[in-house]
């Protein structure tokens, strides 16, 4: 809500992610991310976490020749972005899942990261 009391749609409800309490989009952190000068895609999705409930993580495809790392990418964040909204978890791939119209399709990353967070031994 802006301060003449309109309201505005910023991501799809089933996206947020809620890390201790709060309420965190991913769209924001997607728009942080993209502001970073190696990174050419992004895609943030929430991850179960016993303690927080969920946590942050981040795919990123970094620009062709450049080289990053998870430490640096997450300290990029926490000096753009609130501490609560800072990923945990950043992932580099070559190129992240796309639909046919070449939206990200973040249901995939996050169906993938469920899938593989069940078959490992508690």
């Amino acid at each position: 809500m802006d301060e003449e009391g309109y309201f505005y749609i910023v991501d799809r409800k089933k996206d947020m992610i809620i890390c201790s309490g709060y309420n965190v989009y991913p769209r924001e952190i997607e728009e942080v991310l993209y502001q970073h000068p190696k990174i050419q895609e992004a895609c943030i999705v929430g991850m179960p976490d016993p303690y927080r409930g969920e946590t942050v993580k981040a795919f990123v495809v970094l620009k062709e020749r450049e080289e990053a790392t998870a430490e640096e990418i997450i300290g990029y964040c926490q000096k753009n972005m609130a501490k609560y909204k800072v990923p945990t978890l950043v992932e580099f791939r070559q190129e992240l899942p796309k639909s046919h119209v070449g939206k990200i399709l973040r249901k995939i990353l996050r169906e993938e990261e469920m899938k593989k967070s069940s078959n490992r031994p508690s």
